[in-house]
């Protein structure tokens, strides 16, 4: 297959950019000649994404962490629909949070990385939409692969993505988290699954999940498939700086399915608005506020695996 790297030069605290020479010399040696671009800013991975569906490519590689993956699945629609639906999205796993990978299993080896590109192995894997209002009101749309949830996430990535990540995604997210939840009242948020009634709910943090794995390792959502066309949706009321600081095993183990302040759904379609301002976390970005409406796109990605 004709493979195209879609580079975070930055992602690993930089990491990657410095080691590039000897990450494609390994590739090349196991995959043939492959084409390359680095990342400059925002939203540039999913115009080399892009660009090179247009060329051809049938392969594309994210080399970063969950951003990079975003932005380059964003990279394959244009005008609302899969510019290949034939092309495989692949990933070298090069970030500090590392979610994403977290859901399959992947390690950050890179000779483990390259043996599951060398394989022509793919699966279905669906994408989620999501329609949301940007910062400045308008609004705007945005595909994701992992989780999409909003509430404290959403305040806990604008605190975490305007600092330094150089002690680790987990690290970072635990810092950011105590910033974020002194002084936080959940919000009443007005949930509706599938265009069904709307129903009032307190939100500390609503996940729409079609990983598992979200803040640096938290198993928000552990019954979650990224291939059974439908989102697990998990809701957190009523969670404190207590909880995440005495039961963070339990987030992290998933276990926290059990506690009374958690509810586990599904849905393929869901809305939701606040009468209150309440931040998005994608992906672990930050784009805008609700209201917002997410839908699942099943199997319209090929994922190798």
């Amino acid at each position: 297959m004709k493979t195209y790297l879609v580079v975070n030069p930055k992602s690993g605290n930089g990491d990657t950019g410095r080691r590039w020479a000897e990450i494609q010399a390994r590739l090349v040696r196991s995959l043939g000649e492959v084409s390359y671009g680095f990342t400059e800013g925002p939203m540039h991975a999913s115009q080399l994404a892009r660009r090179a569906l247009h060329q051809g490519f049938d392969t594309i590689v994210a080399v970063g962490g969950d951003g990079t993956i975003n932005e380059t699945v964003n990279g394959f629609f244009e005008g609302g629909k899969a510019i290949n639906p034939n092309a495989a999205l692949g990933v070298l796993p090069r970030g500090t949070g590392g979610d994403f990978r977290r859901t399959f299993g992947w390690d950050l080896e890179l000779e483990h990385t390259v043996e599951r590109l060398r394989r022509d192995a793919t699966e279905p894997f669906d994408v989620g939409l999501l329609e949301y209002t940007a910062h400045d009101g308008t609004r705007a749309q945005r595909y994701f692969a992992n989780i999409t949830s909003f509430g404290v996430s959403g305040q806990i990535d604008r605190e975490v993505n305007t600092s330094s990540k150089a002690l680790g995604g987990r690290v970072s997210f635990m810092f950011g988290s105590v910033k974020a939840l002194v002084g936080w009242k959940d919000k009443r948020v007005r949930l509706k699954l599938d265009g069904g009634a709307p129903e009032e709910v307190s939100c500390t943090t609503i996940a729409v999940a079609n990983g598992k794995f979200f803040g640096g390792g938290m198993m928000v959502a552990p019954g979650a498939a990224t291939s059974d066309g439908v989102f697990d949706v998990t809701i957190w009321s009523g969670y404190k700086l207590s909880d995440f600081a005495l039961k963070q095993n339990s987030i992290y183990s998933g276990d926290h399915v059990k506690w009374k302040g958690t509810r586990c759904l599904k849905a393929k379609v869901v809305e939701a608005e606040c009468d209150d301002e309440v931040l998005i976390d994608c992906d672990g970005e930050q784009p805008g506020k609700l209201p917002l409406k997410i839908s699942v796109l099943p199997g319209v990605v090929r994922l190798k695996v």
